[in-house]
């Protein structure tokens, strides 16, 4: 599953950033690079997105890391391999707010805001942030 997820993740490089989107080619933004990536691999999303503000100031809530829970298996980041989905904070104390795919090399799937979904180093300020990892299950165990 971590190939096949890979693959359709590069599928999406150079789409545009655009919030709550999440078009091959017209547009997304981390979290509909993930459901477009989860359509590819399961031929439907699991449920359906909710509504959230471009900074997702929904104080306190931790929805891509419950969503993840509910849907995905939870890992060790340190354990985490290319095609698997990592969660990051933009500082600490705060949710998880951004969430891409490991690719081969340390490197990261993500669209990222006024860019769009690019593939870029793993640098250590990013590393610093991985809030949780997770594993597409297979598509037996796959119950939406």
């Amino acid at each position: 599953m971590r190939d096949r997820a890979l693959a359709e993740a590069r599928l999406w490089l150079g789409t545009p950033y655009r919030h709550q989107a999440s078009c091959l080619g017209a547009g997304c933004d981390c979290l509909g690079l993930l459901r477009g990536v989860v359509r590819g691999l399961y031929g439907r999303e699991p449920e359906e997105a909710p509504d959230y503000p471009p900074d997702w100031s929904a104080a306190g809530r931790e929805d891509l890391m419950e969503a993840g829970r509910r849907w995905l298996m939870e890992i060790a980041i340190e354990a985490a391999l290319p095609g698997d989905v990592l969660l990051f904070r933009w500082r600490d104390g705060v949710p998880a707010r951004h969430v891409g795919l490991l690719s081969e090399g340390q490197r990261l799937i993500h669209a990222y805001e006024r860019v769009g979904v690019i593939e870029s180093p793993l640098v250590p300020a990013w590393r610093r942030r991985i809030s949780n990892a997770f594993r597409f299950p297979g598509e037996a165990s796959w119950q939406p």
